[in-house]
């Protein structure tokens, strides 16, 4: 099946809220996002179109959400990449040192997985990455929990590499998540998936 992948629009707050639901029923959400479907559905209608329009590319904000939309208008997976400019904080407590992006949100529907989509959200995500100007990104990276070696493998097929920093998993201080991390190509190189 051929799909568009393409960033939200500040309008589909409503596809935006589908998606994630779907997502937080998975059975891998537990250990995929910080979020359950409980919590999920407590978001009232104003929290989706905050969540569209500041994913949306049109508002300049500093992040984008990607879907892939398939011929009859349904969405069939769904990536954000978030902009962590150099000197600020993220969530560990930690200075980000140089600009970089934070990938998020990953989930692709279980018919699709093995088609290649994630692929095509995380390079249409990365594409989008590595043509800012301002800031200008260093590298991606995302985290993946221990216990998921799914999208372990999904991530490091596509090009990501363990950085070696484990952080503790937010809802289970025993388990850990893994960083991984793609550098920005070297100038000229367009294709790195």
């Amino acid at each position: 099946m051929n799909h568009v992948i393409r960033p939200v629009r500040a309008d589909e707050w409503a596809k935006v809220r589908e998606i994630r639901l779907v997502s937080l029923q998975d059975p891998a959400a537990p250990v995929a996002f910080l979020e359950t479907y409980e919590q999920g559905l407590q978001h009232p209608d104003s929290y989706w179109r905050q969540r569209a329009a500041g994913s949306s590319p049109q508002h300049k904000s500093r992040s984008v959400q990607f879907i892939a939309e398939a011929p009859d208008g349904t969405w069939s997976g769904s990536v954000a990449l978030l902009i962590e400019v150099a000197g600020s904080v993220d969530f560990l407590g930690t200075t980000i040192e140089r600009a970089q992006g934070h990938l998020v949100g990953v989930y692709v529907r279980p018919e699709q997985r093995g088609t290649g989509l994630i692929g095509e959200l995380i390079a249409a995500a990365l594409e989008w990455a590595w043509s800012l100007e301002e800031p200008r990104l260093a590298r991606v990276r995302l985290y993946v929990h221990e216990r998921n070696p799914r999208a372990q493998a999904a991530y490091r097929k596509i090009g990501f590499v363990p950085s070696g920093q484990v952080v503790p998993f937010e809802h289970d201080p025993s388990a850990r998540e893994l960083e991984l991390a793609v550098d920005r190509p070297p100038e000229g190189v367009t294709d790195r998936l």
